[in-house]
């Protein structure tokens, strides 16, 4: 299952826009600015689908039955590129759980790379809701690794994914790897993959823009 928040234009589109404007993207504070704002509005989307109950609410003139949430999700990223989106989330999303995951592409001098996942602190996932950031869906394999740790220390019942950007041949592969039950929200879809498993057009190194650029693992 995918949805793709600038099908119909919105907010959205032009957010994605600047992150992908190489006219823009030198503005750093910007360019965290809108990844927060992409997890915003996310939040704010999958908010509807997470279940629900009637709570009564007192007030100075009554008591209002007022629909909640059931259940606060379990918000998880993958460091360092998913910070802002996770934070963008977490704005709304400001009684969640938080889980960090430390997943890098080990580059090879043959140009090829394999993800190596070092760290992840969470709180128990056992039947939770886990909503993933990671502004570039590429390959699929970081996400995929992720779910699968993910699922090693737990079961969660659902997994939402959230990306800036997600590429068609990454989204078919976590699907096919990790199931279709997992749904992915995203910025907008790109349909190219390069050799090294960056998306085209894309917007390059999301990390390196957000934050400065590293060197090279």
């Amino acid at each position: 299952m995918i949805v793709n928040l600038s099908e119909q234009h919105s907010l959205v589109s032009n957010w994605v826009s600047e992150l992908r404007d190489v006219n823009v993207q030198g503005d750093r504070m910007r360019f965290r600015r809108n990844l927060e704002r992409i997890g915003e509005i996310a939040a704010y989307e999958i908010s509807k689908e997470l279940p629900w109950k009637v709570q009564e609410t007192p007030t100075p003139l009554g008591i209002h039955e007022s629909k909640v949430l059931e259940e606060q999700p379990v918000l998880a990223t993958i460091l360092r590129a998913g910070v802002p989106l996770h934070h963008g989330m977490m704005n709304y999303f400001d009684k969640a759980d938080n889980a960090f995951i430390s997943a890098y592409r080990k580059h090879h001098r043959d140009g090829s790379f394999e993800i190596n996942l070092q760290y992840m602190s969470s709180p128990s996932l056992e039947n939770r809701i886990v909503i993933i950031s990671d502004p570039m869906l590429a390959t699929g394999a970081s996400l995929v690794k992720t779910i699968q740790y993910i699922k090693n220390e737990g079961n969660p019942k659902a997994i939402h994914i959230v990306a800036a950007i997600a590429c068609t041949v990454g989204i078919e592969f976590v699907h096919r790897e990790a199931g279709n039950q997992i749904k992915i929200w995203c910025g907008d879809i790109d349909d190219e993959l390069t050799a090294k498993g960056y998306i085209v057009p894309g917007l390059g190194d999301a990390g390196d823009l957000a934050f400065g650029v590293k060197v090279q693992s």
